[in-house]
């Protein structure tokens, strides 16, 4: 005689080991990718001190006056610790890292006093375009997705990419010409107050345009990626044959599944902006971290150069992390 099923007892149990499997796994995975983020900010860091130490000249020749002595140059070169090796350096600054403390500059100044008004006006540079940039990447990626094949598919798609394939500086260059030479439009040059941020709110818009157009071409090209390897799946074309509104089928089947790669490929791009930010800033006289990024390495700083290295990988890796996060939440989810 067989012996009856047990089902009852043993679903509540099964589900919750399998639950709880589940989460610690997605929880090693994050911790571990915590940890190569940070060896690769480290490598990178190690990196920058080596560089400027391959450099012609170091900080000390940078400050130096005309007539002055190599007697007062030496002195100068031990004063600021030139002398040592530089993993010797290296090593200092980085212990003195955790506490908050970025080292001094060569000219004798903290490098956090130096980063703190240059820092929160990139932030504001950078966060602003970025979230133009994912609003927009969003709506026409979804619009030429929603279109598949049609001459405005193919027009949002060759657009984007020649978006991407134009350098800040070029965009930068055509936006002062039409916006400010042209027509008078906008000012050519940030204009700071005495608290260090731009004097007005306008000074900001040719800035971020010159950071978005060619941010929105490259993660226009991703969303529209995404969409378009979902829109073959199984259940997507389920829900076609069931025949459902198509903008219903984006919303509900297709963009949810592409949430993972549009959230890694906006999340890859913020290094690119970051990058673009430190030429924009330049061209336009901005007060943000490009500036003081230009003076240090024309300085051989380098506290400075490292200073202005770990805030942009800071926030760099915590959107990356963010994007890690989205990503194991979405596929957890859907698991």
């Amino acid at each position: 005689m067989s012996r009856p099923a047990r089902t009852g007892p043993l679903t509540a149990p099964t589900t919750g080991a399998v639950t709880a499997h589940r989460a610690a796994r997605v929880t090693a995975g994050i911790a571990g990718t915590v940890v190569r983020r940070l060896l690769m900010l480290i490598a990178l860091l190690a990196l920058v001190f080596t560089a400027v130490e391959l450099l012609p000249g170091d900080a000390a020749g940078a400050a130096s006056e005309r007539g002055e002595s190599a007697a007062d140059l030496a002195a100068r070169r031990h004063l600021l610790g030139l002398d040592r090796p530089v993993w010797e350096r290296f090593a200092d600054w980085m212990t003195a890292l955790p506490t908050g403390d970025l080292g001094t500059s060569a000219r004798g100044q903290k490098v956090t006093e130096l980063l703190a008004d240059p820092l929160p006006n990139t932030l504001v540079l950078a966060v602003t375009a970025f979230a133009i940039t994912v609003v927009l990447s969003l709506l026409l990626g979804c619009w030429a997705a929603s279109r598949p094949g049609r001459p405005t598919d193919r027009l949002i798609s060759h657009t984007s990419t020649a978006a991407f394939a134009v350098p800040e500086f070029v965009v930068s260059a055509f936006l002062l010409l039409v916006l400010s030479l042209w027509t008078g439009w906008l000012p050519a040059a940030t204009v700071t107050g005495g608290d260090g941020r731009p004097a007005t709110w306008t000074m900001l818009i040719m800035p971020v345009l010159a950071l978005v157009i060619p941010q929105t071409g490259w993660n226009t090209r991703v969303v529209r990626g995404a969409l378009a390897d979902q829109a073959a799946t199984p259940h997507v074309e389920a829900a076609h044959f069931d025949g459902l509104p198509p903008r219903r089928i984006l919303l509900r089947h297709q963009l949810p599944g592409a949430v993972p790669a549009i959230a890694t490929g906006m999340a890859t791009s913020t290094g690119l902006l970051f990058g673009g930010a430190v030429v924009v800033e330049t061209l336009f006289n901005y007060p943000g971290m490009g500036s003081v990024l230009a003076g240090a390495v024309a300085a051989r700083d380098t506290p400075l150069i490292a200073g202005v290295v770990v805030c942009a990988g800071a926030v760099i890796s915590l959107v990356l992390l963010a994007a890690d996060l989205i990503r194991h939440a979405t596929l957890g989810v859907r698991a």
